[in-house]
C-alpha cells in the first residue's frame, strides 16, 4: 500500500488506503485498514486475539463487523454513517445480481460511478451508465444487476433505519 519508511528495520508495515510513514522504527507490525490501525511489537503479535476479545467485551463494532463486506455478487464498503443515514460504495461483479428486496424503513439513491447498472424498481427496468442515478422509494421492490463486462461501481445513499 501507501507506505514510506526511513531507517525502519525488521518491521512489517501495510496500508489499505491511507499513507503510513515510518521513521526510525524497529521490530514493529503496523497495519492500516478501513476498520482500524494496529501497531504492535512483533514479539507480541500472538496477543492480537486478546485485543479482539476486549473489543467484543466493550461492544466495539470493529470486533465483529468490517467496513468492507464480501458477498457472492461482489462487495460493499461503508463510507460514512450516522443515525438515520449511511453511504456505501458497492462493487458488483460482471454478470452478477443482488437479490430482489424491499425496505420498510429506508429509501436509497444509487449513483453509477463506473460500469453499467440494470435497475429493477417494481415492474420497471432501466439501464444506468456512468454519472446517472436513480431513487428507490420506501417499500418499493428493487434489484441491482451488472449486465456489463467490467465491475459496476456505485455509491448508495441510504436514508432511514
Amino acid at each position: 500500500g501507501k507506505v514510506i519508511t526511513d531507517k525502519v528495520f525488521d518491521s512489517y508495515i501495510m496500508s489499505n488506503s491511507r499513507l503510513v510513514v515510518g521513521l526510525g522504527l524497529e521490530n514493529l507490525i503496523i497495519i492500516e485498514t478501513n476498520d482500524a490501525i494496529l501497531i504492535a511489537n512483533k514479539d507480541k503479535s500472538q496477543d492480537i486475539k486478546k485485543i479482539v476479545s476486549i473489543l467484543n467485551k466493550k461492544n466495539f463494532e470493529e470486533g465483529r463487523i468490517h467496513k468492507k463486506v464480501f458477498r457472492p455478487w461482489g462487495s460493499y464498503m461503508s463510507i460514512a454513517e450516522d443515525a438515520g443515514w449511511q453511504v456505501k460504495r458497492i462493487n458488483v461483479k460482471p454478470g452478477a445480481s443482488l437479490s430482489l428486496q424491499k425496505h420498510r424503513f429506508r429509501t436509497e439513491h444509487w449513483i453509477v460511478v463506473s460500469g453499467t447498472a440494470k435497475v429493477q424498481i417494481e415492474n420497471n427496468s432501466s439501464i444506468l451508465k456512468e454519472n446517472e442515478s436513480t431513487y428507490i422509494p420506501l417499500g418499493f421492490k428493487h434489484r441491482l444487476s451488472n449486465p456489463g463486462d467490467i465491475p459496476l461501481i456505485l455509491i448508495e445513499v441510504q436514508s432511514g433505519s
